[in-house]
């Protein structure tokens, strides 16, 4: 007689675990992380007016942010912009990437991680919100000197 599988809980997504685990290797190593975010996604406070194509990079690093709290869920903030303090909310599901300014390594997240992630908790299960819309096209980081 075979044994039924054994069915695994959902695992929650890897995204927020692994910004934290980069931010702190670039810490570590002097280097500046920036994160690259869908600005149109819903829930993203950020300065409307650094916006191009729907998508800002902002600068993580401990020097350029106060009260840097990075959750499951979302990822806040105080920074100055043109010399005016904001305050900055990003939901972790918005984010596309993260990398180090003087080496440009890094990682872009699947922008279906969460669909994915939704799709495995099956019927039932909480909902995780609103699924953000796809970026028009992958998101592509470049090393600029």
């Amino acid at each position: 007689m075979t044994e039924p599988p054994v069915t695994q809980p959902a695992l929650p997504p890897k995204r927020p675990y692994l910004l934290r685990a980069l931010h702190q290797w670039m810490i570590d190593n002097n280097q500046t992380p920036h994160l690259v975010v869908d600005a149109t996604h819903a829930g993203v406070a950020v300065p409307e007016e650094h916006v191009q194509n729907g998508r800002i990079t902002l600068n993580l690093s401990y020097s350029a942010t106060s009260n840097l709290a990075m959750g499951n869920d979302e990822i806040s903030f105080d920074a100055r912009f043109g010399g005016a303090a904001r305050r900055v909310f990003i939901p972790v599901r918005a984010v596309l990437g993260i990398y180090a300014r003087e080496s440009g390594e890094g990682l872009v997240f699947p922008p279906d991680e969460y669909q994915a992630a939704a799709a495995a908790a099956g019927p039932g299960d909480a909902d995780p919100g609103p699924e953000p819309e796809p970026p028009p096209r992958r998101p592509s980081l470049k090393v600029v000197k």
